[in-house]
């Protein structure tokens, strides 16, 4: 009986071509949408649902990845991610996902790196948009913290040298309180 030849599999083109494949089979993990892929993986319907509310709100379209528990996704924390790259800069959103029972406690933090624009120019149109800001200035104008008068978020922005701002934005969501 003869062996089979196997020498094709050290070749660099076979590698190329079996690493394209695996990759071209895991975009649909990521392309998919953070709310499609916790439905996927049986997370609480509430929370799920906030999810997609939340990605639909902030027009989130980039790389996507959830953490769960392997066995128990719908009664344990569940933690999502979302990057995207753009022409002058890049974002990135997570958020925690905190089941109980029929409600869902939600933490996010959304941040976006900008390099063509300033902390003062991003702020000043903040401020015309909604004149009710707070502002607090620290460290010499290095950091500026805004928030609404509710406290429902609060956005850091973060000085980066003369033309780049980074902003982040926390929320917290208490269902039913």
């Amino acid at each position: 009986m003869k062996l089979l030849n196997l020498k094709f599999l050290k070749m660099p083109q076979f590698k190329l071509i079996l690493t394209t494949i695996i990759f071209l089979l895991s975009i649909n993990v990521f392309a998919s949408s953070l709310f499609e892929d916790a439905q996927e993986r049986g997370i609480n319907e509430k929370c799920s649902s906030y999810l997609d509310n939340i990605e639909k709100s902030y027009g989130l379209n980039g790389l996507n990845l959830t953490f769960t528990h392997p066995q128990t996704a719908n009664t344990l924390p569940t933690f999502h991610v979302s990057t995207q790259k753009y022409n002058n800069g890049a974002s990135a959103f997570a958020a925690t996902l905190m089941p109980d029972n029929d409600k869902c406690y939600v933490s996010t933090v959304f941040v976006t790196s900008i390099v063509s624009q300033t902390c003062k120019k991003i702020l000043q149109v903040k401020i015309e948009t909604d004149q009710d800001l707070q502002v607090s200035s620290y460290l010499e104008g290095g950091y500026t913290v805004i928030s609404p008068k509710d406290n429902s978020y609060q956005t850091i922005l973060t000085s980066l040298g003369q033309k780049g701002c980074t902003m982040t934005e926390t929320r917290m969501f208490w269902d039913g309180s």
